[in-house]
């Protein structure tokens, strides 16, 4: 969960450790307002995942206001802002990207269809978090105060406009945290007492304010030492959950699924790319733990893609070379967010080293063969030909056989392993359904229609992609919507990976 938060950092453009900081701030609060023993639990555990869905809707933020981690960042600034300066805040940011008649559409749609589909994101992030801390066995006091993340001391906040103390005492703690960690930063403590102030008793609990303010420079003393690694591990209520085995690998599924969130495009990538890499090993005769190694490589190979924005990711056309750079830098972000989870250390290597290539010209480290294991070279394969048989912005999914002919092409460059391009091949080669019956209820047609909204697909151009009419389309999706009890295409996407209906490679049953 501490790795979990550095991952929310990053989507906020915030500095690894703002959300080991703001638990930080909460707790002290925590024991200041006399908290129970589960409310302290509860408090740590949503300090560090308040924000773990901050980029399920990225997509959308990105199509409204350009640099979605950009946008995210700047909002901690609306806490000083005016009405009308954050109106204007607002439509600069819809108004500064793409062509002419693309930001007149933004800004001629944003106020109604745009802030509409903005106040759902809210719904959206703590169903979806309230979700995850559930798989992975956290209390049910964690799972409420995610639910509750973005309420309102007087009522105005999402999704069930609770009121004073209907929000629980650790979602009301870590909604003052979260952004007086920001402010004070950024602008030293007598700043962050004013904004508390300024909000007291509309966005935030009255008492909690008082207290931060009466205490402002003691709650803020020594976070840089206090919100350490260590630190902070050390400073958990109590150990109600630890992993291992089979244990750990759900955790690192569910973490794959909530990465592969950040794009459309991406939807299943990180489980498909782990289940293919385990068959190729274990076609390939690896040992067990290194099979083991090896696919848990492939669950968390991507999570340094959340400190990218999806401005670059789903760019239709090239990217620049600032871009690019940007784009280099997450297998990096992947090690230093994992760099401290010893059980994780070999597959962390590995999964660091997965955009680095035989000749050199990979990245981040520009590693040669010499340096680069069977297993680095196994996963490297495996992710090349998974994402060729992926949508991506600038090009429609590969079929198998120009997938094939390209990742062998590959190997002839030099850039990849021929031996670890065959083994990823043969087991590609047994490629079915994670599932032979529908799941929910599904209707084979239904399936389809989730496949194409969990790729980002608009009703209309579902519609044209099946050869219906639009209000077919949107039939099929308020179906689904309603069968699966769900309401956004964010938790459609987690459904579909979640349930093996896409990106999903597993082999064939003898």
């Amino acid at each position: 969960m501490a790795t979990l938060s550095y991952a929310s950092d990053l989507g906020l453009g915030q500095p690894m450790a703002h959300c080991m900081r703001q638990t930080v701030i909460a707790l002290r609060l925590a024991g200041l307002a006399g908290a129970s023993g589960r409310d302290l639990e509860a408090t740590y555990y949503l300090g560090l995942m308040i924000n773990v869905y901050c980029h399920a809707d990225a997509a959308e933020q990105a199509q409204w206001f350009g640099d979605d981690i950009g946008m995210k960042s700047d909002t901690f600034d609306l806490l000083d802002m005016s009405t009308a300066r954050m109106v204007a805040f607002m439509l600069r940011r819809v108004g500064s990207h793409g062509s002419g008649v693309a930001r007149a559409r933004r800004l001629a749609t944003f106020p109604v269809a745009g802030m509409k589909q903005m106040l759902s994101f809210a719904t959206t992030h703590c169903a979806l978090g309230a979700q995850f801390a559930e798989q992975i066995g956290l209390d049910e006091s964690v799972c409420v105060a995610i639910s509750q993340a973005y309420e309102q001391w007087d009522g105005k906040g999402y999704p069930d406009h609770l009121r004073a103390e209907e929000i629980c005492l650790p979602a009301r703690l870590v909604q003052l945290a979260g952004p007086v960690e920001v402010v004070a930063r950024r602008r030293g403590v007598e700043e962050a007492v004013a904004v508390a102030r300024r909000h007291r008793g509309t966005q935030f609990d009255p008492a909690v304010v008082d207290l931060f303010c009466a205490h402002a420079p003691e709650l803020l003393d020594g976070l840089d030492q206090a919100s350490d690694w260590d630190a902070v591990l050390g400073t958990e209520p109590e150990l109600s959950r630890r992993v291992s085995g089979a244990g750990l690998d759900l955790v690192l599924e569910a973490m794959a699924d909530l990465v592969d969130m950040k794009s459309p495009y991406l939807a299943g990538h990180s489980r498909g790319v782990a289940s293919l890499v385990s068959a190729a090993a274990s076609a390939a005769g690896y040992p067990g733990d290194d099979v083991a190694a090896v696919r848990r490589a492939g669950l968390i190979h991507d999570l340094g893609r959340l400190g990218v924005s999806n401005a670059i990711w789903d760019k239709p056309g090239p990217i620049t070379e600032a871009e690019s750079e940007r784009v280099r830098l997450h297998p990096y972000l992947t090690d230093r967010m994992l760099a401290r989870v010893g059980a994780l250390g070999r597959s962390r290597e590995i999964a660091a080293r997965h955009h680095e290539r035989l000749d050199g010209s990979g990245y981040p480290r520009g590693l040669t063969a010499a340096a680069l294991t069977p297993p680095d070279r196994l996963l490297a394969a495996a992710d090349v030909y998974h994402a060729m048989t992926e949508p991506r912005p600038h090009r429609a999914p590969l079929g198998p056989g120009q997938a094939s002919r390209e990742l062998r092409a590959e190997v002839t460059a030099g850039r990849l392993d021929s031996e670890a391009a065959e083994a990823v091949l043969k087991a590609a080669g047994h490629r079915v359904p994670a599932r032979r019956a529908w799941p929910g209820g599904l209707t084979a047609r239904e399936v389809e229609v989730l496949g194409l909204l969990a790729r980002g697909y608009p009703t209309r151009d579902i519609a044209k992609a099946l050869v219906v009419t639009p209000k077919t389309a949107a039939n099929h999706i308020e179906h689904i919507y309603t069968k699966l009890g769900i309401s956004s295409r964010a938790a459609a996407t987690l459904y579909a990976t979640q349930h093996g209906l896409m990106g999903a490679f597993a082999p064939a049953k003898p």
